[in-house]
């Protein structure tokens, strides 16, 4: 640089001037003053010069430093090399120059890298922080996020500088920002330790030198998180393993072995120490100061393990390294190996290399080659078998450290599975080896520099070319700027023809080429060349090159031979022959090359490819190395980072200014520094321009071509100034590709200073405004603050003062309260009247009933043909034991919800109360609108008055029994009256029961007589009759009464249930009754609400059962001769009767059985539906009163027999029901219940019964009895005994059954059959209809029976008037009409409307035949032509063809779809079940039914189907669509695979298999989930598939509603077509999904079950620690945060901090991050299998606390019970705390509390309550019994205290405990050697600890910020404690580290939270 000189000058005291010390660079110096006046300089060496003269002032940015070198006021060499200088004396290593960093080695540790340091930096603008390298880190994250590119970090400069410090920091950042802690990002960091181990080595100028290159590309998912990583390694520096220049070492990884492996492993390996191995001594340097190899050997094992290398790996790794250290001490006399060194290759060659020893020392010794004719073998000097013997070495540890990175590359690079479309961003990290230059340079030299120089020229290009390129291509008047290009260079060493390493590679492949000759030619070939310095003299064998950075001279011996680093043959042979695994793959390509080679050398002619001819050389595999780094980096963003360092002596704070201004020079910073300065820092593209400038422009649109420039402007060129100046200063760092260019200096011409000072002050003043407004907004608010707290203060005042006058008030009244109610007792008391048992008042009122248990239905002879056996399994009587207490009900309800007395105050009239009168009342307690209805609710009134005995009984007049209407003498049909004929109780009991009111005798007054009288009243009266039993019962002191009541109560609740407005008040009531009668009536209750009301009074058995208030014992007959006893209720029905009777007797077929009653002669069914067993009963008994006679004696029966018969039945199902329908057979032959005109049919049932009976034998005898007992009076009256038994005799001889030895249930199954065929109406269920409508018939009211055969008309004489059959009916249909129920029968001879009292029944039946008939049938008719003769799959048939329907499971019915045969064309396919009619027959049809089952010829689908025009895209269709909807997705193939799972979820596509819905719905939604254009063609399909769509199912309305799986994606036409098509919650789902992102995952298979059943309400059982659990309902949007935080709200948490969801599943608990989707969680424990079908996960969700923060036991009651206690105990029964002796007694008394509250008796089973009270490790501290005392004095101590305080108050006990709250992890460790092998690891609020499991002493602990880094794999976890440079590596095994990840990730969030709640980020004033 050229300066002008100045002379001295009057300057001031303390003023910078720049002064010349003499070494080429101005230096900075200060003018000081003498005391005599005298001017000095003291420059910045501290020398004191006089001012005799300076060449200028300094500018104030050169004193003090800038961050960036840009803004220098010297911008020269001068000013740069000072800025760095005063720099690098504060401390600040970092500078930037524009967007490159320049770094500074300190050669010290410095605090700039802590994980405090990359939260800092993380997320800021570059510049907006003081320069630093995660600075640029954080740019190469930011860039590659934002605009979805691939960046590239190049770091280079010389060695020593600092390039892989940096590189580790720029990795660790990636990993700290990525955030996921998982153990890829470990994997990745730990590759580092590895690779410096092999791959770098002490020298003279950096004690950790790469001796090799590598390129790390880290890749990036969508999200930011690293998910994989390559690594490319170049040009290890193999010479390093032989020899070392001095006071340098070999490689790291030898010393660290020695050092750091066991005494017993190397001894194995025969090592010593590092001074006895040759090649580790050769540079006089063992100890390498600031390294700790045997720590570092640790770290290497440590990192190996994460890697996933084993130890059989290691292990093999080791020896071979030994063998080089031995082979290294084998020496060599006169071409063979001494005696010695034999002895010693025969012990450690053997076993490490696994070679014979003659083989080795002949490969070594030998050298063979090939001649013309044969192979000839050399032997070597000395010196050449060492060099061969070093080439081995060189070798093998060159390729041992390509092995190491290629295992290192499959630990870390993970092919992506998202396809091959799936693209991914990625950063890479160039470290490589800096420019070198030593005193001796050879060709691993040349190489370095080679590569430094097309680094240069990358950066050259980037920095300098491009860019003055870019503004060539925008016509900006630009003047080049000159800078360094190195081009010239690379064209000498690589590019030009005859280039350096060119002739270098065409020597190497001459056999007779020698370096003299190579260097001779690269002489002659650049001579002339500026760049190329030639030898001195032919005997000179150097050379140089100007290289950017400088001259190098090269020394050219050795050249050729490390350029073609070849072996020798002898030593392939012999690594062939080895038996050493490792070693074959280290050397796999060579080997497999020597094998071609053999090949070829046995005259066998082997064809290669021309380019495989010439061998591959080390300048040729690294040129082509390096130019695929370089295409790499040209097709990402760059950013640099240019390291530098201060001296060659590795000193701190030592500056020296000609190394670094060397380094200056020839890095380009000054050239960069002017580009940078003198270019355009801000750009925008066009578009980016427009929408930052907008604002100033009268209009949004302006076209410079056709608007003039005035008319757009609105604002002026000083607003456009002023914005931009600003921007200028603020964002000037970030560069972005650009396509308009702003220069502020060029906007500044514009504009005076004085316009632009004002424009400053103006915005000065701007600022200034909004900081006070922020200012007096504070103030406001503190304010406000204030104020709520003082009003606060003075309202509290208030109310305590107010509550203490309330509570002395309470006080008042609670005294008076109490001494009224005392003295009301002590007055009931004294009006006691003396106890009664309510046992003897029971049976005073039952004494008209029998004094004995007895079973009902044995009474009196049963009719004929139904006599029964007496053998009965009935049970014995149990005596009644009626408890003491009296049913005097209390009442006091009033604070219940459903209290009597709120009812009475609702609902009762007038003045009426709740409590008990013995008045009679003026009007009913409720109201009612009929006035009949009213006066019959006072009638009630007096009936309950005088049943309980509160009135009087009135005389009666004696009046004659009125005699019986017709209609009464009617069983079962008694008529209902108006209520308002109704005048008095006697006219109601006579018209009603026909009872003579002279018996009305108070003392005969019996509940039956009564309740007779009051069912008449029950329809309109019900909650009338109740409310005024429940009065009468309320606060009745009279004990009689109050019994009667409840009798009369219960009585009621057996025969009619209240309405609903009463409903729960009864309920309320009976739950505070009498333990005597409440549970019983409730029982009752709910009995008649489930089964209906009854509809006749109460018979005799049901008294009885009242009495003793147990069930009533009937018996059942069967049809086999025995009787079943069954407990029945008021309220039994039919049904449940024959439910518990095929549950006695083990019967599983029970369809068509009923119950029947039996009652003298006649018999009638009851069915098996809901007819009350008891109204059957009570009319017999009325009939039996009615004839004059006892109701306790009636004579009914109660039968179990088959009244109907499936057609499909099937007698070898059950063989109990057959055996029952057997015997009914052969009991109806014998009665005649079953007639037939040929009395063969009998003969042959006879037969058959003959062989059940007696088998094959043939006896006249068996004969004789076969006859009389199957063969009725009147047959063998008509034909002789003797007759009968002959045709029954040969009937049985001839039988089929006797030789084929069948069984006797088959037997019976033929019976059964054949009665069923030959008597299907003896089998049918009969119906009294009238015909309203339909074809004529010759009667209008007849019977309709209907059985298993089909439906006949029949008139009172059996005559039938038609008969059908199932395929002749179309279809049934119930309604009601004015007249009563009706059934509209639709069939091929017309349509009936029948009217019935049982048509709804008579409908059902009919229907649920022909359901079943059509669901077994396999016949089906053709309803339209479908022609599908281009898809197989499909059936194509005519209208009117017979489908044979193929019953395999191919295809689902429920779907729409079956698989069948056209009888016509036998072909077999798939059929829509909306296009046939399925016929419900079991049989083929005949041809007349199936002629007019034929469709019409005019009408239906078929004709819609053939006169259909285009197919609608728009529109719903079953063909699958051959190419996509959407226009833009035509070329995307993936959406080709929805249409055929969106038709088979709908229906409209066969599926062979049945598939669940989830498979389908995975299918649908998966690739959309995946793929962003998809999604809106999902949509697209299913609106197709919903419009237009005539099927019947829901299944398209159903995915409809699971549209919300991508609904954030689709177009905004697509969403308003969707409202269009959806309401109400379907929409409300639509529009949450679409206010949220995108889910990853489809829908799981709760949301699928929820959407098949048409609702959005899912529910999901979520755990508790204490084993509670509680139901929640989620959504599919619902996230885990909001469902945490609606179960605090639930619970009623103080707060939700803290809590989280865990998941746990059969191999462990996973935590779920607060952000995921409940639904994804779940989606995410169902996998498939490889078949197809799902595969769900079992699992549980647990809500519990995770971080103990905030945590004061006592503060928050239910979390400490709920979660706290439960969660704390385990872990203090494990042991885990450390206390003292008394503090667990105290805890163990609290504990035995817990267990037993206050029973003392416990106190004997303390001895073995031990583990579940003390801890397990100090259970033997003490002897059993001592224990038991202890904790029993402790626990006495603690008495008074509830189970609740028990808890809290153990909680209280260990919170102070530095522990508590830990989560504990036991796990094995070796990364430290003073802690032991198993550590006991603690994580809790305060940080993480280490304990000494057995001494539970703390061992250390590490607080979370110096917690740089954690990951974990699958059983390790790792942590990196300190900084990221020198931080401590801390390696355990666990198979639970993923717990531990996850919890120091929480609590280290936790607490960053909080960090950003209380610091405001600095937000820029100008947000992009």
């Amino acid at each position: 640089m050229t300066l002008t000189v100045t002379h001295c000058a009057p300057c001031f005291q303390g003023e910078w001037v720049w002064v010349d010390p003499g070494i080429g660079v101005p230096i900075g110096a200060r003018v000081k003053l003498t005391d005599t006046g005298h001017q000095l300089l003291v420059d910045d060496e501290g020398k004191v010069t006089m001012a005799f003269l300076y060449y200028m002032l300094m500018h104030p940015t050169s004193v003090e430093g800038v961050d960036d070198m840009i803004r220098l006021g010297d911008l020269n060499e001068a000013g740069l090399l000072r800025n760095l200088l005063v720099r690098h004396r504060q401390g600040i290593i970092y500078t930037y120059t524009g967007s490159v960093l320049v770094a500074v080695n300190p050669y010290q540790e410095l605090p700039l890298y802590t994980a405090d340091q990359v939260r800092l930096y993380h997320g800021r603008r570059l510049g907006e922080l003081p320069p630093h390298v995660f600075a640029i880190a954080d740019t190469c994250y930011f860039n590659m996020r934002r605009h979805n590119r691939d960046q590239c970090c190049i770091i280079s400069g010389e060695s020593g500088a600092g390039k892989t410090e940096s590189t580790k920091l720029v990795l660790q950042f990636l990993a700290a920002v990525s955030g996921q802690h998982s153990w890829i990002e470990q994997q990745i960091l730990e590759a580092n330790p590895i690779l410096e181990a092999f791959g770098n080595a002490k020298t003279i100028r950096n004690d950790n030198s790469s001796r090799f290159g590598k390129y790390v590309e880290i890749f990036f998912n969508k999200d930011g998180a690293i998910e994989g990583a390559r690594m490319e390694q170049y040009l290890l520096e193999k010479s390093r393993v032989c020899h070392q220049a001095m006071e340098e070492r070999n490689y790291h990884i030898f010393y660290c072995m020695l050092a750091g492996m066991t005494t017993e492993q190397k001894k194995t390996l025969c090592l010593g120490n590092a001074a006895e191995f040759s090649y580790l001594k050769r540079g006089d340097c063992i100890v390498c100061d600031g390294r700790d190899d045997a720590k570092d050997y640790t770290r290497i094992r440590t990192a190996l393990k994460i890697l996933a290398f084993t130890e059989t790996h290691c292990w093999e790794i080791l020896k071979l390294l030994a063998a080089l250290l031995h082979l290294g001490n084998v020496s060599f006399e006169g071409g063979v190996l001494s005696g010695c060194m034999t002895r010693l290759m025969s012990e450690f060659f053997v076993c490490f290399l696994q070679v014979q020893p003659a083989a080795l020392a002949v490969s070594l010794t030998y050298r063979s080659f090939m001649t013309n004719r044969e192979r000839v073998s050399k032997p070597l000097n000395s010196e050449q078998a060492a060099d061969s013997r070093d080439a081995f070495v060189k070798a093998i540890y060159g390729k041992l450290f390509i092995w190491i990175v290629g295992r290192i590359n499959s630990a870390i690079h993970k092919t992506p599975t998202n396809g091959p479309k799936y693209v991914r961003n990625s950063i890479g990290l160039l470290d490589i080896f800096g420019f070198e230059n030593f005193d001796s340079n050879s060709f691993e030299q040349l190489c370095i520099n080679f590569a430094n120089e097309q680094l240069q020229q990358f950066f050259v290009r980037h920095v300098f070319k491009l860019e003055q390129e870019e503004y060539t291509k925008e016509d900006i008047v630009w003047k080049n700027i000159t800078f360094s290009d190195n081009t010239d260079t690379l064209d000498l060493l690589a590019v030009k023809p005859l280039n350096v390493l060119a002739l270098i590679d065409e020597e190497s492949h001459f056999p007779k080429g020698t370096d003299v000759t190579m260097l001779n030619k690269m002489n002659r070939a650049h001579a002339k060349c500026n760049k190329y310095i030639p030898s001195k003299n032919t005997h000179d064998m150097e050379f140089g090159i100007r290289h950017f950075a400088g001259v190098v001279h090269y020394d050219s011996n050795g050249f050729l031979e490390k350029n073609r680093d070849a072996l020798n043959s002898g030593i392939l042979k012999l690594i062939e022959a080895s038996t050493n695994t490792l070693l074959q793959q280290l050397f796999e390509k060579e080997l497999s090359a020597n094998v071609v080679k053999n090949l070829a050398s046995n005259n066998r002619i082997v064809m290669t490819p021309k380019s495989s001819l010439r061998v591959s050389t080390l300048s040729g595999q690294f040129r082509q190395s390096l130019d695929s780094l370089m295409n790499a980096l040209s097709k990402c963003q760059p950013h640099f980072i240019r390291c530098f360092k201060p001296n060659d002596d590795k000193k701190s704070m030592v500056f020296d200014r000609n190394l670094c201004i060397r380094q200056l020079r020839y890095s380009g910073m000054i050239d960069t520094i002017k580009i940078r300065k003198l270019g355009f820092p801000i750009r925008h593209t066009f578009k980016q321009f427009l929408q930052r400038y907008r604002v100033l422009l009268n209009t949004t649109v302006c076209d410079p071509k056709t608007v003039i420039l005035i008319h757009c402007r609105s604002l002026g060129w000083k607003s456009i100034v002023l914005m931009e100046i600003c921007s200028y200063l603020l964002f000037f760092y970030r560069l972005d590709h650009m396509y308009l260019l702003l220069l502020g200096s060029f906007l500044l011409l514009s504009v005076s200073f004085n316009q632009l000072q004002l424009g400053f002050e103006r915005l000065q003043s701007t600022i200034r405004g909004r900081l006070a407004r922020g200012r007096y907004l504070k103030e406001l608010a503190a304010a406000v603050t204030m104020q709520s707290q003082v009003r606060g203060y003075l309202a509290r005042k208030s109310y305590k003062s107010k509550r203490e006058a309330v509570t002395v008030l309470q006080a008042h009244t609670r005294g008076m309260l109490a001494r009224k109610t005392t003295n009301k007792m002590k007055t009931d008391a004294s009006a006691k009247p003396e106890p009664v048992s309510e046992q003897e008042m029971v049976e005073t009122m039952f004494d008209f009933l029998p004094n004995t248990v007895a079973v009902g239905g044995r009474e009196g002879p049963a009719p004929e043909g139904f006599e029964v056996r007496l053998t009965t399994n009935a049970p014995e009587p149990v005596p009644i034991a009626v408890p003491e207490d009296q049913p005097v009900v209390d009442y006091d309800d009033e604070n219940e919800e459903f209290s009597f007395t709120k009812f009475s105050a609702l609902h009762f009239q007038g003045s009426a109360t709740y409590s008990h009168i013995k008045q009679r009342l003026r009007q009913p307690l409720l109201y009612h609108e009929d006035e009949g209805d009213a006066l019959a609710c006072l009638t009630v009134w007096w009936i309950i008055l005088r049943f309980m005995g509160d009135i009087a009984e009135p005389k009666l007049i004696n009046q004659e029994p009125s005699a019986p209407t017709p209609s009464q003498n009617n069983l079962g049909q008694r008529q209902i009256r108006r209520l308002s004929n109704l005048v008095g109780l006697d006219q109601v009991l006579c018209n009603a029961n026909e009872l003579d009111p002279s018996k009305l005798d108070p003392s005969k007054l019996d509940p039956s007589q009564l309740l007779e009288a009051l069912s008449v009243l029950v329809c309109p009266c019900r909650d009338e009759i109740y409310c005024q039993i429940i009065k009468q019962l309320v606060n009745n002191k009279n004990q009689k009464s109050s019994l009667r009541g409840w009798v009369l109560l219960s009585i009621c609740l057996g025969i009619f249930p209240p309405t609903e407005l009463l409903m729960q008040y009864l309920e309320s009531f009976l739950g505070r009754g009498p333990s005597s009668y409440g549970p019983y009536c409730a029982e009752r209750l709910r009995r008649i609400v489930a089964n209906g009301e009854r509809g006749e009074p109460p018979c005799w058995i049901e008294l009885q059962a009242v009495k003793t208030k147990k069930t009533t014992q009937v018996s059942v007959a069967l049809m086999d001769g025995l009787s079943v006893s069954l407990p029945v209720d008021s309220a039994c029905t039919s049904a449940e009767v024959c439910q518990a009777l095929a549950k006695k007797v083990n019967l599983k077929d029970i369809y068509g059985f009923s119950l029947y009653i039996g009652f003298c002669e006649k018999v009638w069914s009851l069915g098996s539906g809901g007819r009350h067993v008891m109204d059957a009963i009570s009319q017999c008994e009325q009939e039996v009163r009615r004839k004059g006679e006892e109701e306790q004696h009636a004579p009914w029966r109660l039968y179990f027999r088959k009244e109907l018969f499936t057609p499909w039945h099937d007698s070898s199902i059950d063989a109990v029901s057959t055996d029952l329908i057997y015997r009914q057979v052969i009991r109806g032959l014998k009665s005649g219940e079953y007639h037939s005109e040929k009395e063969d049919d009998f003969v042959q049932l006879a037969a058959m019964y003959y062989y059940v009976t007696f088998g094959s034998a043939i006896s006249g005898e068996n004969a004789k009895k076969v006859v009389e007992e199957c063969i009725t009076t009147e047959l063998i009256e008509t034909k002789s005994q003797g007759k009968l038994i002959q045709l029954v005799n040969a009937a049985h001889t001839q039988g089929p059954y006797i030789n084929s030895r069948r069984s006797t249930d088959s037997v019976k199954g033929d019976v059964v059959d054949y009665a069923r065929q030959k008597w299907p109406m003896y089998f049918s269920k009969f119906y009294e209809v009238t015909q309203m409508s339909g074809p004529p018939l010759p009667k209008s009211n007849f019977i309709v029976a209907i059985n298993w055969n089909g439906i006949s008309f029949q008139d009172e004489k059996e005559k039938k008037l038609i008969e059908l059959s199932y395929p002749e009916v179309t279809g049934v249909n119930k309604s009601r009409i004015d007249s009563g129920q009706s059934v509209s029968l639709a069939t091929l001879r017309g349509q009936f409307l029948l009217q019935s009292v049982d048509a709804g029944e008579m409908a059902d039946l009919i229907q649920w035949y022909l359901e079943g008939l059509k669901e077994r049938s396999v016949y089906a008719v053709a309803l339209q032509d479908v022609n599908k003769q281009d898809d197989p799959t499909l059936l194509s048939y005519k209208r009117g063809d017979v489908l044979v329907i193929v019953k395999d499971g191919e295809y689902s019915p429920a779907r729409g779809w079956i698989k069948g045969t056209n009888e016509r064309t036998g072909n077999t396919g798939a059929i829509s079940t909306d296009t046939v009619l399925v016929l419900p027959t079991l049989e083929k049809p005949s041809d007349t039914t199936l002629v007019r089952r034929q469709p019409g010829k005019e009408g239906g689908r078929g004709a819609q189907a053939r006169g259909a025009g285009r197919e609608k895209l728009w529109a719903a269709s079953k063909e699958p669509i051959k190419q996509p909807l959407l226009k833009s997705l035509v070329v995307f193939l993936l959406s080709l695979t929805f249409p055929s799972p969106i038709l088979k979820y709908m229906g409209d596509y066969p599926i062979k298999q049945v598939r669940q819905p989830i498979e389908l719905t995975d299918q649908i939604f998966g690739p959309a989930t995946q793929h962003v254009p998809l999604q809106d063609e999902v949509y697209c399909q299913i609106m197709r598939q919903m419009t237009s769509n005539i099927t019947k199912r829901s299944q398209s309305e159903s995915l409809g509603q699971g549209f919300w799986c991508c609904a954030n994606d689709a177009t905004i036409s697509g969403i308003e077509v969707l409202r269009t098509k959806m309401s109400g919650g379907k929409l409300t789902l639509l529009s949450s999904g679409c206010s949220m992102e995108p889910r990853k995952l489809p829908p799981h298979q709760v949301e699928v079950d929820a959407i098949q059943q048409n609702s959005n309400q899912i529910f999901h059982k979520i755990h508790f620690p204490n084993d509670s659990t509680e139901l929640f309902e989620v959504t599919s949007t619902t996230r885990i945060r909001d469902l945490v935080r609606n179960i605090a709200y639930k619970l009623i948490l103080a707060s939700a901090d803290g809590y989280g969801l865990f998941m746990k599943t059969p191999n462990k608990v996973n935590f779920k991050s607060l952000s995921q989707l409940f639904g994804e969680i779940k989606k995410h424990f169902q996998g498939h299998c490889f078949s197809g079908a799902p595969a769900t996960m079992p699992y549980l969700v647990i809500f519990m606390r995770k971080l103990w923060f905030n945590v004061t036991p006592g503060r928050d009651l239910t979390a400490d019970l709920t979660f706290h206690f439960p969660q704390e105990l385990p872990k203090y029964l494990r042991g885990y705390h450390k206390c003292t002796k008394e503090e667990m007694i105290s805890l163990a008394g609290l504990l035995f509390r817990v267990k037993v509250d206050t029973d003392k008796s416990q106190f004997v089973m303390i001895p073995r309550m031990l583990k579940e009270l003390v801890p397990a490790d100090e259970m033997k501290t003490m002897s059993p019994e001592d224990w038991k005392k202890h904790i029993i004095s402790s626990y006495n101590k603690q008495a008074g205290i509830t189970l609740d305080e028990a808890k809290v108050a153990f909680l209280k006990g260990i919170c102070h405990w530095p522990t508590f709250g830990c989560a504990f992890f036991e796990v094995k460790q070796t990364s430290e050697p003073s802690y032991p092998s198993i550590v006991q690891i603690a994580i809790s609020k305060q940080g993480v600890s280490f304990i000494d499991p057995k001494t539970k002493e703390l061992l250390v602990m590490h607080l979370f910020n110096r917690i740089t880094n954690w990951s974990s794999g699958s059983t390790y976890f790792h942590m990196t404690i300190g900084n990221l440079v020198k931080g401590n590596s801390f390696l355990c095994e666990t198979s639970l580290g993923y717990k531990m990840d996850d919890l120091l990730s929480s609590y280290v969030n936790m607490y960053e939270m909080q960090r950003q709640s209380v610091r405001p980020r600095n937000n820029s004033m100008f947000p992009t």
